[in-house]
């Protein structure tokens, strides 16, 4: 017998802001050592490696003081925002 519901998830709106930061600065840091920065944190967000991600400008640091599944929900997020805007 299947479920005929949907779970819903509330992501916390506090994580949005402080996600959106790091990973603008993750960008800019993995950028400027002439890194791919989607290539890198793909690298991380599948394996949870931090080494995917530069120790410049404490990057790394940074990446630590949030969990993977925020960075996902932020990067969702942004997708869908920017979609959203390209078809209105």
């Amino acid at each position: 017998m299947t479920e005929d519901y949907t779970t819903r998830y509330q992501c916390p709106e506090k994580q949005e802001s402080k996600a959106s930061k790091v990973l603008t600065h993750i960008t800019r840091a993995l950028a400027s050592q002439g890194y791919d920065p989607v290539a890198q944190l793909v690298g991380y967000l599948l394996s949870g490696d931090p080494t995917y991600i530069t120790k410049k400008d404490n990057a790394r640091a940074q990446l630590r003081t949030i969990e993977r599944d925020e960075l996902l929900e932020e990067l969702v997020r942004q997708y869908i925002a920017n979609k959203n805007k390209q078809a209105g």
